[in-house]
C-alpha cells in the first residue's frame, strides 16, 4: 500500500491574520453613532464638571435659572 503525502500547507486554504476595522460611519441608530454620542456626553459631562469647579456655580445658577 502507497500513502499519498501532501503538505498541510497545500490542502487547506492560508489563514490571513484579520486585522480590526473601524466601523464605518452611517446613517440612523448604530453602533458607531452611538459610541460616538456617548463619547460627547461624556466629554460635555467633564466641561460642566470642570464649569462648576471653576465658578463656583452650579449648571443652573450660571445659565441665570436660578
Amino acid at each position: 500500500m502507497s500513502e499519498n503525502v501532501t503538505s498541510s500547507s497545500s490542502s487547506e486554504p492560508t489563514k490571513k491574520a484579520e486585522i480590526a476595522k473601524e466601523p464605518e460611519p452611517a446613517f440612523g441608530w448604530n453602533t458607531y453613532s452611538e459610541r460616538i454620542n456617548g463619547r460627547f456626553a461624556m466629554v460635555g459631562f467633564i466641561i460642566l464638571l470642570l464649569l462648576e469647579v471653576l465658578t463656583h456655580q452650579d449648571l443652573f445658577s450660571w445659565l441665570g435659572l436660578r
